[in-house]
Formats: C-alpha cells, structure tokens, sequence
C-alpha cells in the first residue's frame, strides 16, 4: 500500500536522487530549461518550486537553507539576485513541463521543463 507515500523514488536510494535533483535545479536555474525524463520532470517541479518560493523570502536563513539543499554556489546567487525577483508578484507556478515523446533508445516519456517568464 502507498498510504502517506509523496515522492517517487526514481529507481535510486535516498541519498543520490537528493544530489540528482539537487544537481537538476541548479541546471534548472542556470540554464532555465533543460530537457530530461517526464518523471525527473515532474518531481524536479517540487524541489524547484520550493526553493524558489523560499528564495522570494531573501532572509539570511532563507539563503542558508537553499544553500543547503543545493550546493552549487552560483545556482544560489543567480536564484536570490535575479530569479526571486522575477516572481515577486506571482504566488506560484513558476515552472512549465512540455511533453516532447518518446525517447528513441528506451522509449522513455521525455520532457522539457522551464521557467516560466
């Protein structure tokens, strides 16, 4: 049974799908748009989301908690100075997940994923 379950485990322990969706925000926000599987997609919405909207704060415990949960120094800077202020008026919704197909090597969904303007 799934009771209470929230989050998909990606085929990965613990430890390394946090440093992969990690490592995927910080692309996320230096690239703001990368193009990865539908279900790394969807959960990497999560994580980037609530970094962002824990970013739009910009208290100093603000930083340190993203600082913490990505450890990619410049991914944190860009976030504070130029993306948090993008979405000071938006109370949500900052990414957008395209479907592009399948795949040719496995057939895997894949996706782009983006921030939106």
């Amino acid at each position: 049974m799934r009771h209470r379950v929230d989050t998909r485990r990606l085929g990965r322990f613990t430890s390394h799908r946090m440093a992969m969706l990690s490592n995927m925000t910080a692309s996320l926000i230096m690239e703001e748009k990368i193009t990865t599987t539908l279900l790394k997609a969807k959960e990497l919405r999560r994580v980037s989301e609530r970094l962002i909207t824990r970013a739009k704060g910009g208290t100093l415990q603000d930083r340190r908690l993203v600082a913490s949960r990505m450890q990619n120094k410049e991914a944190v800077k860009k976030l504070f100075d130029e993306i948090s202020p993008r979405y000071a008026n938006r109370p949500g919704g900052y990414t957008r997940i395209v479907k592009l197909g399948n795949r040719a090597g496995d057939a895997a969904p894949m996706a782009v994923i983006e921030l939106v303007q």
